[in-house]
C-alpha cells in the first residue's frame, strides 16, 4: 500500500485521467479559475485562487500545496476539464477528504461522477485510506448527486461553517 502524499498519482479511467498539472494547462486553469459560476459553491480560499498567476499556481503546486493536498488535473480525451482534489489527510485516522470542479462546458457529462469513482477507488485499493469525507454546500445539489451516485452517505446536514464569504455557509457532510 502507498502512503498517501507519498507520491502524486496518476489515475486513469476509461474516458477520464486524473493527473499532474504542467504548464501546457495554464489556458485552461485561467479559465476554471476565474469562473464565478463554477466557485459560487466552493471555499474561496482553494489553492488554485490563491494567486493572480496560474503559472505560478502550477510551478507551486506540487511543493507548497503537497503538504496539504495533492490536486490534479481531469482530463477527458487529452483535454482539461476541471480538477480533482485530496485534502485535509488524516494519516492517524486514515481519512481523506476529497473534492472536484469542472469547467463550466463540461457540466452534465458525468465527468465529475466517474472522476469521484477514480479517486474513490484509488484511495481504497492503493492507498490505505477507510475513511472518504467531502462537505457541500446546501445549494449544491449536483454535487450531492454526484457524491450519492459515488455510495456517499449524508451525515450532517446544514451545518454552518467557515468557507470565506462574508457569512457563514450553510453545508453538508458526507461520508463513504
Amino acid at each position: 500500500m502507498k502512503k498517501l502524499f507519498s507520491e502524486i498519482p496518476y489515475i486513469r479511467g476509461s474516458r477520464i485521467v486524473l493527473k499532474k498539472l504542467t504548464e501546457a494547462d495554464a489556458d485552461a486553469l485561467r479559465e476554471l479559475v476565474s469562473s464565478d459560476n463554477v466557485y459560487r459553491y466552493l471555499p474561496t480560499f482553494l489553492f488554485e485562487r490563491r494567486y493572480d498567476d496560474v503559472g505560478y499556481v502550477i510551478e507551486r503546486l506540487y511543493d507548497e500545496c503537497l503538504k496539504e493536498s495533492i490536486i490534479l488535473g481531469v482530463f477527458m480525451n487529452g483535454t482539461f476539464c476541471g480538477l480533482a482534489e485530496f485534502y485535509v489527510f488524516r494519516d492517524e485516522f486514515h481519512k481523506i477528504s476529497v473534492g472536484y470542479r469542472l469547467l463550466e462546458r463540461f457540466w452534465g457529462m458525468g465527468i465529475a461522477t466517474e472522476t469521484l469513482s477514480l479517486m474513490i477507488n484509488y484511495l481504497y485499493k492503493e492507498t490505505d485510506t477507510e475513511i472518504i469525507t467531502a462537505s457541500t454546500m446546501v445549494e449544491n445539489t449536483a454535487s450531492a448527486n454526484v457524491l450519492r451516485k459515488n455510495g456517499f452517505d449524508l451525515v450532517v446536514q446544514g451545518s454552518s461553517e467557515d468557507w470565506g464569504f462574508e457569512q457563514p455557509s450553510t453545508v453538508d457532510k458526507w461520508i463513504r
